[in-house]
């Protein structure tokens, strides 16, 4: 129940973060995606007079409920860190790379006994992390994700592991392993993420089903824990 009221407040927040954004269009006010970017364009909104007061009076009214919704989010990720905190498995599977505390928590709360899928490739899957398969002349192209699977759950992943992504390419991070760097020289930032994203879950699996701890320090284990 407690992930459920997450993803409900968080598709609300996101609803009001692109209305604000749309509505800051039509008096030429834009702003980049994201909901870190709602505050600070409400504040150029608040401070241009040029917008009628009874338009600016609306966006506060809408800044007010952004902040109420932010408010309840972190009241609830706090109480998912609580479990988190007291949660073995969990613990373990935050050390994985773009997965942390958050993506952890949905891991152990969404997935289903992991003995159930045969590999950590199926379960890849089953969160809509397989890319799908389009044939042509006899040659397989990978093609957009499935997503099929808990879409909380693959997107959660797929925003850590762009963060991952996002720091190797600027040089930091403990993730650098010739695998990343390959496919950053190679693929798109967004399929680089999806690729880092699969991986994770892949390892995810394989801690999940064998008990065992996520080596950061040795990108070969990586590579064996992943197959």
């Amino acid at each position: 129940m407690l992930v459920g009221v997450r993803e409900r407040l968080i598709q609300k927040r996101t609803q009001l973060v692109n209305a604000i954004r749309g509505y800051g269009a039509e008096f030429g006010i834009t702003a980049a995606t994201g909901a870190c970017r709602v505050v600070p364009l409400l504040e150029r909104i608040a401070a241009d007079e040029t917008i009628p007061e009874l338009a600016r009076e609306l966006f506060a009214l809408q800044g007010k409920e952004y902040a109420q919704l932010q408010c309840e989010i972190e009241r609830i990720d706090a109480k998912l860190m609580e479990w988190h905190r007291n949660d073995e498995c969990s613990q373990r599977l935050a050390k994985i790379p773009g997965v942390g505390p958050i993506g952890a928590t949905l891991l152990m709360m969404k997935t289903p006994d992991p003995h159930l899928f045969k590999s950590g490739r199926d379960f890849a899957a089953w969160m809509g992390l397989t890319p799908k398969d389009h044939s042509t002349a006899g040659k397989t192209r990978h093609g957009v994700i499935t997503r099929a699977g808990d879409e909380l759950l693959r997107s959660t992943l797929v925003v850590g592991a762009t963060a991952v992504v996002q720091h190797a390419r600027n040089g930091r991070g403990r993730n650098l392993t010739p695998w990343l760097i390959g496919l950053i020289g190679r693929k798109s930032p967004k399929l680089v993420a999806v690729a880092v994203a699969n991986k994770a879950a892949r390892v995810a699996w394989k801690l999940m089903v064998s008990g065992e701890r996520y080596q950061c320090v040795a990108p070969p284990a990586l590579t064996a824990v992943a197959a």
